[in-house]
């Protein structure tokens, strides 16, 4: 069981405690496209980040996506990217309503959505985060109890 599923259990913080508020997480959302999925989740990241612009935090995404799918697998995406004018890293979480075909690594279509955003000069601490949540979603049960989460109070709870 990983760090993250554990501490879950034990209602010590999910992956991402500090990271993400109540009001960048959104279940059941309806998505038809990869491009409306950036769209709505840079609408969610822009959330209580004053002066932001939604179509900056968009770009940003899209960008990154255009190198290569950001899922990994399991219906989890982890769309990110660097963002010059923000202190602390933020992530948005999005749980799809219908599964969306996002070129992940395993061909399977995803349902679980993850966006993060850091200062652009954070590599490592942007490296580190990738792979915490990476290692969070690698377990199964952990996955599970988010693939169950039915509303966005549920779904903060468990990333948190």
């Amino acid at each position: 069981m990983t760090q993250a599923a554990r501490a879950n259990e034990t209602g010590d913080s999910g992956p991402l405690n500090r990271l993400l508020s109540r009001e960048r997480v959104a279940a059941n959302v309806r998505i038809s496209s990869k491009k409306r999925m950036l769209e709505e989740l840079a609408e969610l990241l822009s959330r209580q980040l004053p002066g932001m612009d939604q179509q900056t935090v968009f770009s940003i995404l899209n960008e990154r996506e255009r190198l290569g799918s950001t899922g990994i697998g399991h219906g989890i995406a982890l769309p990110h990217g660097r963002l010059n004018g923000i202190q602390d890293p933020i992530a948005a979480a999005m749980k799809l309503q219908q599964p969306l075909d996002f070129d992940a690594i395993d061909d399977q279509p995803i349902t679980m959505v993850i966006g993060l955003l850091v200062p652009a000069e954070a590599t490592d601490q942007h490296l580190r985060i990738l792979s915490d949540l990476a290692g969070a979603f690698s377990d199964s049960s952990y996955r599970q109890a988010v693939a169950d989460a039915n509303d966005a109070d549920s779904l903060f709870s468990l990333l948190t």
